[in-house]
């Protein structure tokens, strides 16, 4: 799974939001609390204002702020916002491409992989993020040491 700079750029943003509660926080304060391009920043949060997931209000006492409880914003919410859907093959829905052949499992390969992500990133809420404290199961996945090494391309 590769995820873009902009998802990165959001999810670090809406952490900050998540702790900030129901205060408005400016985008250069999120600029600079998370050091994200400013300019680009701004893209983003009206990508997730437009989503329905921050709210913003212009003026002196303005600034973004989580639109519902941080513990109801998954990171796929947030992911999905940005990118859109969290796995496609070709712009394609995994269950709306099919194979030939011996390539037919394929399909169910990319189907599981959705399944894989969605367990991780619809179950981890910004609240999880803000707190420092992820549900069990991601945890443990964490503690494999093989999950912090990188494979060898030759």
């Amino acid at each position: 799974m590769r995820l873009s700079a902009r998802v990165d750029y959001a999810l670090r943003a809406a952490a900050e939001l998540a702790v900030a509660g129901s205060h408005p926080v400016t985008a250069v304060q999120l600029a600079e609390a998370q050091q994200i391009p400013p300019k680009f920043l701004e893209n983003i949060l009206g990508q997730l204002r437009r989503s329905g997931l921050i709210r913003s209000q212009r003026g002196p006492e303005g600034g973004y702020w989580l639109a519902r409880p941080a513990e109801r914003i998954s990171l796929a919410d947030i992911i999905r916002a940005i990118d859109g859907p969290l796995l496609g093959v070709r712009g394609e829905r995994p269950e709306h491409v099919g194979y030939e052949g011996p390539a037919r499992s394929l399909q169910e390969v990319w189907i599981a992989l959705r399944a894989s992500e969605r367990a991780i990133l619809e179950h981890v809420t910004l609240a999880h993020i803000a707190a420092g404290e992820l549900p069990e199961p991601v945890r443990k996945l964490t503690e494999d040491p093989a999950a912090w090494e990188s494979p060898s391309f030759i």
